[in-house]
C-alpha cells in the first residue's frame, strides 16, 4: 500500500514548480540529501519513476503528472481546512496565492489589498507577477488560488469576473517628436529609444512579443527600471519614451514635464479579468477577497507612494 505523507506531497509539488530537486528542497526547507531520499522513496514505494533527471533539471513522467495533480488537490484541501479552523483559534486565518499581470499589480491591487487586509488581519496574500497566459495555466493547475489577467486571454474553463479597465499609453518628454500627437501606433514607437521595466517583468515580455510580431522587430530598451513612476521620471529627463498605464500617466503628468499619447493598437485597451477555478471551493476568507476585488473601483483607501500594504508579499 502506498503511503505518502504531507511532507512528501509538499516536497514533490515544490520540486515540480521549481524545476529541480535542489531548488524544490530549498523551498520545502529540507536538506538536498533528505529531499532526494524522499523522492527516491516515493518512486520505490510506487514502483515507477516520477521524474526524469538531467543537467537542466527535472521533468515529469506520466506517473509524476498524475501524482502532482493529486498532491496539489490534497495540499489545497489541507490548507483550506487549516485556514477555516484557525479562525476559531484566533490565529492566522490563512494565505491567498494571487498571480497578477504588471498593470493590475502596480495600478489597482495596492488599494484593494489595503482595504481587505485591514479587515482580515489574520490573512496574508502572496503575490507573484506573471504574464496573463502563464497565469491562466497556473491557476488551472492549482498553483495559485486567483489570477488577474488581460481580458483578451482565453481562460478556458476557469470562472471569470470583471476587475478593472485601463489602457496603455506612450509617455514622452515635453518637446519630444511625439509630444502633442493625437495618437501613435506601437510600430512607430519602436523607432525610438524606450525606457521600460526590467526584462523579467510581465509587461516587458508582453511588449517584446508584440514587437516581434511586427516583422521580427525588437525594442530599443535604454534603461530597465522597477516601477512605472521611475519610468516616467527617466522619460521626463529625455532618456526615451515609455509605455505605461493611462492611470499612471495621468497621475505623473500632474508633477512631471511629460506628455501622454494614446496607442492605436487594439491590445492597448485592457479589460482586466479575475479568474479562479471555483468560487464555492475557496475558503471563506478567500471568497471575501474575491468580493473585495469585484467591488466597484473607488471604494478603497489610498496607499502612499503606490506601495503594497502590510500582509502582502511579492513572490
Amino acid at each position: 500500500m502506498m503511503r505518502f505523507d504531507l511532507v512528501d506531497l509538499s516536497l514533490f509539488r515544490h520540486v515540480v514548480e521549481a524545476g529541480s530537486i535542489t531548488h524544490g528542497a530549498a523551498r520545502a526547507n529540507l536538506a538536498l540529501a533528505a529531499a532526494s531520499a524522499r523522492v527516491r522513496g516515493m518512486e520505490e514505494t510506487l514502483g515507477a519513476a516520477l521524474l526524469t533527471r538531467s543537467r537542466q533539471g527535472v521533468a515529469l513522467t506520466p506517473a509524476g503528472r498524475t501524482l502532482v495533480a493529486h498532491a496539489r488537490a490534497v495540499l489545497d484541501r489541507v490548507e483550506r481546512m487549516q485556514g477555516e479552523l484557525a479562525a476559531y483559534a484566533g490565529g492566522t486565518v490563512g494565505q491567498i496565492r494571487l498571480l497578477s499581470n504588471t498593470n493590475a499589480l502596480t495600478e489597482f491591487l495596492p488599494e484593494v489589498l489595503s482595504a481587505y487586509l485591514a479587515s482580515h488581519p489574520g490573512v496574508s496574500v502572496d503575490i507573484e507577477e506573471r504574464t496573463s497566459d502563464e497565469i491562466v495555466g497556473l491557476v488551472a493547475e492549482g498553483t495559485a488560488d486567483l489570477g488577474i489577467v488581460a481580458g483578451t486571454v482565453d481562460t478556458g474553463s476557469l470562472q471569470t469576473y470583471p476587475f478593472r479597465q485601463d489602457r496603455f499609453v506612450v509617455v514622452v518628454a515635453s518637446g519630444h517628436a511625439l509630444d502633442g500627437r493625437g495618437e501613435v501606433g506601437f510600430a512607430e514607437v519602436l523607432e525610438h529609444d524606450i525606457v521600460g521595466l526590467d526584462r523579467a517583468s510581465a509587461l516587458t515580455r508582453f511588449l517584446a512579443d508584440k514587437a516581434a510580431r511586427i516583422d521580427g522587430r525588437t525594442m530599443r530598451l535604454r534603461v530597465q527600471l522597477r516601477s512605472f513612476d521611475a519610468v516616467c521620471r527617466l522619460v521626463e529627463c529625455g532618456v526615451g519614451v515609455g509605455i505605461v498605464p493611462e492611470t499612471t500617466a495621468r497621475r505623473a503628468i500632474r508633477s512631471m514635464g511629460i506628455g501622454l499619447v494614446p496607442l492605436t493598437d487594439p491590445w492597448a485597451l485592457r479589460d482586466l479579468t479575475l479568474c479562479l477555478r471555483a468560487l464555492d471551493a475557496l475558503p471563506a476568507f478567500a471568497r471575501d477577497f474575491v468580493a473585495q476585488l469585484r467591488a466597484p473601483a473607488g471604494f478603497d483607501r489610498q496607499i502612499p507612494n503606490g506601495g503594497l500594504p502590510s500582509g502582502a508579499r511579492l513572490g
